[in-house]
């Protein structure tokens, strides 16, 4: 029985990695790459096709255009090479256009993430004034700024929508991107934070895309094909929900605004958030006073060239 087991594992251990390539084979037409770059590529294995994520009760189905890397060589990307603080290595790994290695400077990705947060409704999709929504945010994260520049961290400008809220009904799932400035540079850099969240059952798929703002056109081509990467298990489908399941304690416009302040709360209807909204603190956002909520997980940079 134990060897039984033991070859179980093994086999799937081979098998979830059966997609897995080095560099070398996934770049195989480039020869550009630096002696500081390839020692970061080499820790890196990139993924394609049916990648099983057993704590989402789901698969992500990876094509060829793009690649999945698993939580540890996303910690890699997001620390080593884009220069981000070790606390956004908390994903469940991320995606990226096969087009682009994560050292070139001109790639983007997405981080890949689930809140077990129960059914969102999606009731308010349609009524609520995301205009308005985006003045709430604006004037919390100001508020804010202060406290984090105490805590040695940039200040954070939200610009407005990059791409206002929209829900996608037959995918049932919600995309909105910020156009954001970190610090107080003179010429500052736009960030872009697109984000994409894909519904279930039992939970939200987060995906959090991290790039310039001038490829929101290049990202907002992809979207249909993100929406659909998620694959719930049997059962576990948005439509599949009965009454009496858990209900998340939060709406649409509450889950954009999330984070920003008790006062965006109130303005939302929220009563309460779930438990993992305060566990899980945004990446390069300081929470403060403990009746805040976070703001909108995401908020990674990146670097235009890679550290080792």
């Amino acid at each position: 029985m134990k060897r039984y087991f033991a070859a179980a594992i093994l086999f799937a251990l081979l098998t979830s990695q059966a997609g897995a390539r080095p560099y070398q084979e996934m770049f195989a037409n480039r020869s550009d790459f630096s002696d500081a770059e390839k020692p970061l590529l080499e820790k890196l294995d990139f993924q394609h096709g049916v990648i099983k994520l057993p704590e989402a009760k789901a698969t992500l189905n990876v094509p060829a255009d793009f690649y999945y890397l698993s939580p540890a060589d996303a910690k890699t990307v997001l620390v080593d090479i884009w220069g981000n603080p070790p606390a956004a290595a908390g994903t469940m790994g991320m995606i990226f256009p096969a087009k682009y290695a994560p050292t070139d400077i001109e790639a983007w990705g997405s981080t890949v993430e689930y809140n077990a947060d129960g059914y969102v409704s999606d009731a308010d999709a349609a009524t609520t004034n995301y205009d308005e929504l985006l003045q709430n945010i604006k004037d919390a994260i100001r508020e804010n700024n202060a406290e984090r520049e105490k805590q040695g961290f940039p200040k954070i400008t939200l610009v407005g929508w990059a791409s206002t809220p929209h829900y996608d009904q037959s995918a049932h799932a919600m995309h909105w991107a910020r156009d954001l400035i970190f610090g107080d540079d003179t010429q500052p850099q736009h960030t872009l934070n697109y984000s994409v969240r894909v519904f279930g059952r039992q939970g939200v798929f987060q995906f959090n895309f991290v790039a310039g703002l001038d490829q929101l056109k290049e990202i907002e081509g992809v979207i249909p094909t993100v929406t659909k990467l998620v694959q719930f298990d049997k059962g576990m489908a948005y439509g599949d929900y009965v009454e009496g399941d858990k209900i998340a304690a939060y709406g649409m416009a509450g889950m954009i605004a999330a984070g920003a302040g008790a006062k965006i709360a109130a303005k939302v209807g929220l009563l309460a958030l779930a438990l993992a909204f305060f566990k899980k603190a945004g990446v390069l956002v300081f929470i403060v006073l403990a009746g805040a909520l976070r703001f909108a997980k995401g908020l990674f940079k990146r670097n235009k060239t890679p550290t080792a």
